[in-house]
Formats: structure tokens, sequence, C-alpha cells
């Protein structure tokens, strides 16, 4: 059965110049869901399973079609508190939770390192029991994924990974939405990562193949992704029949891809490094010569912030590019994956064909 899910911006944003998308989904019959993740921690997507992947992206969906398209109230959050722990700064991972958050009729509380420092003032530890004590749920973006494996430790309450040194899995859940929303299907996709060895690479390794998904990655010598999360990217590879390759050629990565991804090549805390990483990173920019080798159905996505040396105007601003549709879905995917921790909602909308 064909859905077609199509939302459309508004008059204003057209007016403004916003790109317009028209979204398929490709669904199935409504299933009762077997799907159990309240009370969870979401610090990588390596801790679930292909289908609890696509549950928080149909939930994604439900959100996204209810209450952008049929501008339903739908206060699932209420009575509940939200502690963001930032240690770094933001801008798409704040404005989406606070307001995601606020959107479902729940009160999220902003703390920096002026509010607190983890594990100076006070222990992680104390941390955690301080926060279980007065909110609901903890998204935390910082520096080591080691601290948000201490919070989830002694934490009662559920932790999620806003951004750390190793994953950043709430941005690929945005990327597979968006993909989903273009593509109608993510199974039989090649992504062709162009790039660094950083989190969203992990975050894609350790969940791509669970969609069907294969991955080809291109990332300079002496940058490529951590050697324990490859290893455990080629197990999932095996066990899903997908292809996973590794290379130093960023046009190798990008033959036959329908997906161009790339990120920037100096994260913060590495701005020491930014002479060495832009020589190192020569030959990586993503331009329309790029994508003269890829599939003929190409797109492009970054997660923003994003530098000219990483990828060119013509391709940044092009008709292929679905930066701005992945940015605003980082909203209904952290709103999704509040409720599914939180809550025991259930979709209405019918269940995409992934």
């Amino acid at each position: 059965m064909l859905f077609n899910l199509r939302i459309l911006l508004n008059n204003a944003a057209l007016r403004n110049g916003h790109h317009v998308v028209v979204r398929n989904f490709r669904c199935g019959q409504s299933l009762q869901n077997k799907v159990q993740l309240k009370g969870r921690d979401l610090l990588t997507l390596k801790d679930f399973t292909g289908e609890e992947i696509k549950y928080m992206l149909w939930l994604s969906a439900d959100l996204k079609f209810r209450i952008k398209q049929k501008r339903e109230y739908l206060p699932l959050l209420q009575g509940k508190s939200l502690g963001m722990i930032f240690e770094k700064r933001s801008t798409r991972t704040r404005l989406s939770t606070e307001t995601g958050f606020a959107l479902l009729g729940g009160h999220p509380c902003f703390l920096t390192t002026q509010d607190i420092h983890l594990g100076v003032n006070e222990s992680l530890k104390d941390t955690a029991r301080v926060l279980s004590s007065m909110t609901d749920a903890v998204l935390a973006r910082v520096y080591k994924q080691s601290d948000l494996d201490t919070l989830a430790k002694e934490a009662s309450i559920p932790i999620v990974n806003g951004l750390s040194d190793l994953y950043h899995p709430i941005q690929i859940l945005a990327d597979y939405l968006t993909l989903q929303e273009h593509y109608g299907s993510l199974k039989g996709l090649t992504l062709s990562w162009i790039g660094d060895g950083n989190n969203i690479l992990h975050s894609i390794m350790m969940s791509a193949a669970k969609f069907g998904m294969h991955l080809q990655a291109a990332t300079p010598k002496g940058y490529e992704p951590d050697p324990s999360i490859t290893k455990l990217a080629e197990q999932y590879a095996k066990e899903n029949g997908t292809k996973l390759s590794l290379t130093n050629d960023p046009l190798e990565a990008a033959q036959g891809g329908n997906v161009l991804i790339t990120d920037t090549w100096i994260s913060m805390g590495q701005e020491e490094e930014k002479k060495k990483r832009l020589q190192a990173f020569q030959g990586y920019q993503v331009t329309m010569k790029t994508a003269k080798v890829a599939a003929s159905d190409w797109t492009f996505l970054h997660c923003l912030p994003r530098k000219p040396e990483e990828v060119d105007d013509e391709v940044f601003y092009s008709s292929r590019s679905l930066v701005f549709p992945e940015a605003e879905n980082r909203k209904w995917t952290i709103m999704a994956v509040m409720v599914s921790l939180l809550t025991d909602y259930l979709p209405q909308l019918q269940k995409p064909k992934f």
C-alpha cells in the first residue's frame, strides 16, 4: 500500500524562499507496537535493534504529521521536565530539544558549563542522583562518552546523548527520517561518507546495516574511524547482508552512492589542529565532480554548521541538498526519542516500510 505523506511549507515560508519538499512514505499495515523503549537510555545506536530504531523513526513521522500537518495539540509530556546539560554550544540540538519538549507540554531546563561543571564542582555520581530526583530525563551534550556512561549508570532516569566525542545518535535519526521522506524507503540505499572518522560516522556505522543500507566511507589517512567500532560495523554488515567499504579515496567512496554525506573537519575542541586538518583533508571537498560518480538520484546531507571547504555552494544550495529538511527533522526525531523513553504512546500513522 502506498501512502503519500505530503508536507508543504506554509505560505509565509514560501514567501521567504524556503525549500519545499514533498515527502513520500511507503507504509505497511498498522500493527500493534511490540517495541518498548520506556525508561531506556539512548547513549549509542549500538544498543538498539533495527526494529527499535525504526520505531523511533515511525514515531517521528507520526508526530510530524499530526502536529505539523494536522495541527493537533499533543501534550504527551505534560508535567514532565528535562535537564539539558551542554558542555558544547549548539544551535540545532538546543533549539530542537527545547522547542520540541515544550511543544509536547513539557518543561526543558537548559544548563551550561556556567551552571553545572560535570565532575568538577560536583561528582558525576552526585549530579546524576540530584537530576534524577528533579527531572524525568536528561539530555547531555558533552566532550567525553565516558561521562554519559557514568551518568547513565548512576541515574534512575533516561539519559540521552546529545553529542559526545564518540557518538551523535540523535543526529543520525534525523538523517534517516530525511532520507525516508525523500526516497520512500531506506533499504538498499548506499551512503557515501566523505570526511572525518568522527562521531557522526560512528553513529552511521552502528545503524545503517540494520536498515539494509550500504556504507562507503572515505577518510584521510590517520583520521579513520575507531577500530573497535569498525570491527562491530563489519559484523553488522555481515549479519544484514550489506556492504561496508572503508577507503582513503573520496571518489571511490562516492562511486554509485545515493547519499553524499560530510561533516565539519574541525570539531569543537580541535581548534588547535585546524592547520594540520585542513592540509590532511585536501581533496575531500564535496563538489559536482564528486556527484558525477554518484548514483543518478544522489542527494546531499550535512549536519551543520557547514564550512565552504567541506562542500561548495553549488552542491550545498542545490536542489539535491537536503540539509535544511535534515535540520528541521532534528526537532521531530528528538521529540520522538523523548516520547518513546517517557511514555507509552503508540503512533497513529501507519508504520512506514523501511
